[in-house]
């Protein structure tokens, strides 16, 4: 359990310091941008990595918290689906991203959702409890901030097309094939 939480706190902590110190973030970034995105993207992958080896430990010793009705299961696959498609709509701004405002984060929530519904052990509860508690407060916190300006793709229609393409194709990919490929869970018996 202590490597799950260690990657939790590295990747959530680092991914939560414009929430608790935007000075500090604002400042690192105007020092050196690149060497800012280089950190923050090291202390990331560490901590997935982290996480990945601590869920993967607590699985072997599972502690059973609820039991959920089979199907869920459905209801999880249907939430992904817009899950995958706002989780792409940043990169792609059309009517999606403008309707929703932050897609990705509440890709992150229909993400940890989805799976608390079919996922009752402790390292479920913990893992996918921790996304969905932290997407909720970042989305608070963005409402109090400054928005920062970005270079990006100018918004289109076409995009929302795009995004939802990639966003099928992607939930697709996983159901088939990634899932089991990174997570070692078939989807489909």
């Amino acid at each position: 359990m202590f490597s799950l939480i260690v990657g939790l706190f590295l990747f959530l902590g680092i991914h939560s310091i414009s929430i608790i110190a935007e000075d500090f973030r604002n400042s690192m970034a105007a020092k050196s941008e690149k060497g800012w995105k280089a950190i923050y993207s090291l202390i990331s992958v560490v901590g997935i990595v982290f996480i990945a080896k601590g869920y993967a430990a607590l699985r072997f010793e599972p502690v059973v918290l609820y039991v959920v009705p089979y199907w869920l299961k459905h209801l999880t696959y249907l939430l992904m689906l817009p899950a995958m498609i706002l989780f792409v709509a940043p990169y792609l701004p059309g009517k999606i991203k403008q309707a929703t405002k932050h897609p990705q984060l509440i890709a992150v929530k229909l993400w940890a959702l989805s799976h608390l519904l079919v996922n009752g052990m402790l390292a479920d509860v913990i893992l996918f409890g921790a996304f969905l508690i932290w997407a909720g407060v970042d989305r608070i916190s963005i409402s109090k901030r400054k928005p920062r300006v970005a270079v990006r793709l100018k918004a289109d229609g076409v995009n929302d097309v795009i995004a939802i393409i990639l966003g099928v194709v992607l939930t697709g990919v996983f159901v088939l094939y990634l899932h089991q490929l990174l997570i070692g869970m078939p989807l489909i018996f």
